[in-house]
């Protein structure tokens, strides 16, 4: 390296001694830097210190002594705790109690408004006794008014409150923005739509609204709240806290924090961030705890104790043969829930389909929810068929007396205790026993909450099919103790009689589980009746009731989810070759607008125009298409406007106060003054209106009027000036995946990360987009093929069995070629 070799020599020579000394000076900027900059610190230091004694000085009258008093010592202290409350006031455990408080408050202010309908209802109809004409009108009115009200009072203020709020929460903790579902218009809509439709004593629930209410509190909470901690304004944060939210809406209802806890995680969340946790069960426990502490306030409860609370005997609780009944109730209970959302699916599809049916209830809102509330009050009605399914009994009294835990047999008790008394007189009939009234309730009650829910008005599903499953455990409890009407033989020779009430629980938590597709209410009902001595049985016919269901249908959230069409990520069919053949390559979007690092305002302003994207990508350039980041769209508008409203000003005279009148209301009717105009971000300028400028200061400046020749010069000079977008909130690592990754992983990714757009790229360029939505029909597409590969086996299979023999070839090739494609895969 010959050339290295002069390089050195020229920049050095020898000295006398012999040593080789450097002609250039060794660049140790960070020694100089620090040296420098330390006796710089130093100096001002001292400065500053001899500002602050002599300021000290001159504010420090002579006599005043130089010791704190007592008054500065409490300001100073108030100062403080000011600023450590304030501090404090944006921690979680802060955010958290308040939600629990508050959640508790209205639900028990509801269900006190709700007790309160109720009971005027049944007094009414009491008080007209002996007039069965005008009890019936009664029972069948008070309802009427009811629905009818909260149908119109929804439908003006918000109808996003109709229905659960689970679906629409699900699909929110997903990732989909759905802001018009957490507004202060819906909370109204869905408080008060919920009192008067749980008034009319339809079956209808209230613990999916009340989530949905719990969330919306929380939405306004975490808006206040961030006045005070700056964190509160993220999403993710946001999402964080709505998790907590929709678990103390669960617990506010049931006085069951970790059922609530667990519920909220199962119908929520695809994917749970366990730091989360401790933020439901705080929130939860806060929550349920003042809900019960109020009932104890209000002389409802002698003590804090469970919703329903039951008197199990622990000793002896239930035989090993008594698990023969649990089994069935679960089987039973897994069909009976896959049943009530298919006839739920079936119901609306059917208004759906039908143009007759379409036509008459578009006509008028009122038609359908007035005719299913004159029915099931008809239906209902104690004088008629209700005399024989306990009609008069609420939800909660309903619940109250199928935990019973004495044996109802021939309208009498069976029991261990001395003292017997009758059940409650809805269950009591003079020529009809207790397993008709029981059946009647059921099947009735089947039907008519698949019809309820449906209605457009605030409505929870959980509490109504909890009873049917109720009522079916007891009818199975029932019928066990009239096979074995000794019960069974213990330890030591005695004998234990069977306990209906038990099978109820195990009923409850399997059909609602079932409908939910939950483990969770296991758990509810251990919370709800204060006991676990039925925690095997329960646990058992619940995870058989989901196996069965699961296989079925979809859960009555989901099936609600696909009804009204929600932009959620469905799940996605593994174990399947095909699938995993498919590759983002085959969906993504590759028509995708983007800007580059040297466009103009000019290309903002068209590609804003043509592209409806919350974010747009930013290449290097157009050639290479390496992709830098991308910009939210908000901010591209936000740099474009203050970017055209930032125009040069006219010539400098001033002219009269007549003349600027003239000609701010010819153009812009405003100007701006010298020294009352303030600044905004980037340089942008605030205006005042004309005539409180001209009082005050003068001389102003007029403003170019658009639309002039000389305007439109400088705003093609505008729009063609280069952007810079280092003043734009610029992400530099925006979420991307390849062409080649399996749909598989994508969803897996989308649904772990909570993502709903991931940019394509190739060695670092640009080569599509997938979002949510494609992804989503990229699913659909493959269920709906195979769902429609399956009606043509079907019909394969028929002319196999009775067709000619080239059709029975066509069946065994088909067979064997499905056979191939369900072997699984190792993913």
């Amino acid at each position: 390296m010959p050339s290295t070799d002069t390089d050195q020599s020229s920049q050095s020579t020898s000295n006398g001694n012999g040593q080789t000394v450097l002609n250039y000076e060794e660049t140790l900027m960070y020694g100089k830097y620090k040296n420098t900059l330390g006796a710089f610190a130093k100096e001002a230091a001292l400065k500053l210190r001899a500002q602050s004694l002599l300021v000290k000085q001159e504010k420090t009258p002579l006599h005043e002594p130089t010791s704190p008093t007592k008054t500065t010592k409490c300001k100073a202290a108030y100062l403080r705790f000011k600023e450590w409350f304030l501090y404090h006031l944006g921690g979680d455990y802060i955010f958290l109690l308040f939600l629990g408080i508050s959640m508790a408050l209205l639900s028990f202010a509801m269900d006190y408004s709700i007790h309160a309908c109720q009971k005027a209802h049944y007094y009414l109809y009491r008080e007209l006794k002996g007039y069965v004409f005008l009890q019936y009108l009664t029972w069948v009115g008070f309802p009427l008014i009811f629905i009818t009200f909260s149908v119109g009072f929804v439908h003006i203020v918000s109808p996003q409150a109709v229905g659960s709020g689970i679906p629409e929460m699900k699909t929110i903790m997903r990732g989909v923005v759905l802001k018009e579902y957490l507004t202060l218009r819906v909370l109204v809509a869905k408080m008060v739509g919920l009192v008067a439709s749980l008034g009319s004593r339809l079956p209808i629930g209230k613990e999916g609204p009340f989530v949905h209410i719990a969330s919306i509190v929380a939405t306004l909470l975490n808006d206040i709240f961030a006045m005070c901690k700056a964190r509160s304004k993220t999403a993710g944060y946001r999402n964080e806290m709505l998790a907590a939210a929709c678990a103390v809406g669960v617990a506010c209802n049931f006085a069951a924090p970790i059922g609530g806890v667990l519920f909220s995680i199962e119908v929520t969340a695809t994917y749970f961030a366990v730091r989360d946790y401790w933020r439901g069960f705080f929130g939860a426990v806060c929550g349920a705890f003042m809900f019960r502490l109020l009932a104890v306030w209000h002389n409802e409860e002698e003590t804090i104790t469970a919703l329903f609370k039951t008197n199990f005997r622990l000793q002896f609780p239930y035989d090993l043969q008594e698990f023969i009944g649990f089994t069935a109730i679960g089987i039973i209970c897994g069909f009976a829930g896959a049943l009530f959302v298919y006839i739920h699916r079936l119901i609306v599809n059917f208004h759906r389909d039908h143009d007759f049916i379409k036509s008459c209830l578009s006509r008028s809102r009122f038609i359908y929810p007035a005719l299913v509330s004159i029915i099931i009050s008809s239906i209902t009605f104690p004088g008629g068929l209700g005399q024989f399914m306990a009609g008069e009994l609420t939800l909660k009294e309903a619940v109250d007396t199928l935990f019973d835990n004495k044996t109802w047999n021939k309208l009498g008790y069976i029991d261990e205790s001395d003292v017997l008394t009758d059940i409650q007189e809805g269950w009591q009939h003079p020529t009809v026993n207790i397993y008709i009234t029981l059946m009647i309730f059921i099947v009735l009650h089947f039907a008519m909450t698949a019809f309820a829910i449906t209605l457009p008005v605030p409505a929870g599903v959980f509490m109504p099919v909890f009873v049917i499953g109720a009522a079916f455990g007891r009818l199975v409890g029932e019928t066990m103790s009239a096979l074995y009407p000794q019960g069974f033989v213990g330890m030591g020779g005695q004998v234990f009689r069977i306990v209906p009430g038990g099978y109820a629980v195990v009923g409850a938590a399997s059909l609602s589980g079932a409908v939910t597709h939950t483990v969770s209410t296991a758990v509810i009902v251990f919370e709800l009746t204060g006991q676990i001595s039925h925690i095997l049985p329960v646990m058992i016919a619940v995870l058989i009731s989901n196996l069965i269901a699961q296989r079925l249908q979809l859960s009555i959230y989901d099936s609600i989810i696909e009804i009204k069409e929600l932009p959620y990520l469905p799940d996605i069919i593994r174990g399947k070759r095909k699938l995993k053949k498919i590759l983002v390559e085959d969906f993504m979007l590759r028509n995708v607008k983007f800007l580059t690092l040297t466009s103009t305002y000019r290309d903002v302003k068209s590609t804003l125009a043509l592209c409806s994207a919350k974010s747009l990508p930013i290449v290097k350039s157009a050639d290479d298409m390496v992709l830098i980041g991308s910009i939210p769209r908000h901010s591209l508008q936000l740099a474009l406007t203050e970017r055209m409203t930032d125009w040069p000003t006219s010539s400098s005279h001033s002219p009269t106060k007549s003349a600027i009148k003239e000609e701010t209301n010819v153009a812009l009717k405003e100007v701006l003054t010298d020294a009352g105009s303030s600044s905004g971000k980037n340089g942008a300028i605030t205006m005042h209106s004309a005539e409180a400028d001209l009082k005050d200061v003068s001389p102003v400046v007029v403003l170019e009027k658009p639309g002039t020749s000389g305007s439109k010069i400088l705003e093609n000079e505008i729009l063609d000036s280069i952007v810079d977008f280092q003043e734009c909130k610029l992400d530099p690592a925006p979420f991307q995946i390849v062409e080649k990754t399996s749909i598989h992983m994508v969803h897996s990714m989308f649904s772990l990360l909570g993502v709903t757009r991931a940019y394509v790229t190739s060695i670092g360029r640009l080569v599509g987009l997938v979002t949510i939505n494609e992804l989503r029909t990229a699913i659909e597409a493959v269920s709906s093929k195979r769902k429609k590969k399956q009606k043509e086996k079907k019909k394969v299979i028929h002319k196999a069995k009775y067709g000619t023999r080239s059709e029975q070839l066509t069946f065994f090739a088909l067979q064997q070629e499905d056979s191939e494609e369900t072997e699984h895969d190792d993913y």
